[in-house]
Parts: structure tokens; C-alpha cells; sequence
């Protein structure tokens, strides 16, 4: 899960807590475009509604760009590693067979914000769905389509 040898410094004296809500970023391997091939991105949404009807964790919003995904979710049934290391490890899987590519697809580890109950949920949700419009992908964000939030 470390990206380098200090990484694992960084989670020393951190847990995951059940009912609290994270927001996860993790980014392709040398950060390679493989989604902008939406069928493929379509894969990870696939896992982050699978990863809610296991009740692992409930999905207030995500979006998946090219290179990364950034997924806002209140943490249920598991740990956060455990939860990154299936959707990971599912997505490459299924990503692989659909396409030409083998190997790994996910950069080791991922980045993780406990969010604190008094800050505004509706606001870095939009924060998470506008990033296909912060990077010039598209004019409008209902014409992106690899993108959700509940409020929406």
C-alpha cells in the first residue's frame, strides 16, 4: 500500500471508523488515461455500487476522471484498506479482461480525508463531480457521464 518507504508513517496511530465519511483519491498507474474510455470507467463504477450493496460502504458521490477517481463515501462493514484493496484489485481485474491491457492498473496506496460531521457533504460533493469540468473535459458536467452524487 506505500509509495514510499515513509508512506507507512503517514497511517501510524490511524483507523478507519465505521459511520464516517471519507473522501478516497487514487490514481492509474503513471497515471495512464485508461478511462477515457468510459466502458472501461463504467467498470469502476460497477465496483463502487457493488461496494454498496455488500454494505461495505454507502457512495454519497464520485467521479471517475481518465487517470484517477475521487469517491466521497461513508464508511460501513469495512476498513478503509480493505475497501480500497477490493475495488482496486476488482477493477484491474475486470478492466483487464475487457481490454488489451495486463498487469497492474492502480498506482500503491491511495489518499484518504476523514471528513468531520459539521462540514458542508453537498458542497465537496459538487467540489468531486466538477472535476471533469476543472480539467477542460467537458463544458457542462451532464455531459460527462462517469459521475454521481445523491444529492444530484
Amino acid at each position: 500500500m506505500s509509495d514510499s518507504p515513509a508512506s507507512h508513517r503517514l497511517r501510524t496511530g490511524r483507523y478507519a471508523e465505521p459511520n464516517r465519511i471519507y473522501l478516497l483519491t487514487t490514481n492509474t498507474l503513471g497515471r495512464e488515461p485508461v478511462f477515457a474510455d468510459y466502458a472501461l470507467g463504467r467498470l469502476v463504477v460497477h465496483q463502487f455500487r457493488q461496494a454498496q450493496s455488500l454494505g461495505l460502504a454507502n457512495s454519497l458521490a464520485w467521479v471517475v476522471m481518465p487517470d484517477h477517481f475521487h469517491w466521497l463515501v461513508e464508511l460501513e462493514k469495512c476498513s478503509l484498506s480493505s475497501l480500497m484493496r477490493q475495488t482496486k484489485s476488482l477493477t484491474t481485474r475486470e478492466v483487464n479482461l475487457s481490454s488489451a491491457r495486463h498487469g497492474p492498473l492502480w498506482q500503491q496506496g491511495y489518499h484518504d480525508r476523514a471528513l468531520r460531521r459539521d462540514e458542508d457533504l453537498v458542497k465537496m460533493a459538487r467540489y468531486v463531480v466538477a472535476n471533469p469540468l476543472r480539467a477542460g473535459l467537458v463544458e457542462r458536467l451532464g455531459n460527462y457521464p462517469l459521475w454521481d452524487a445523491i444529492w444530484v
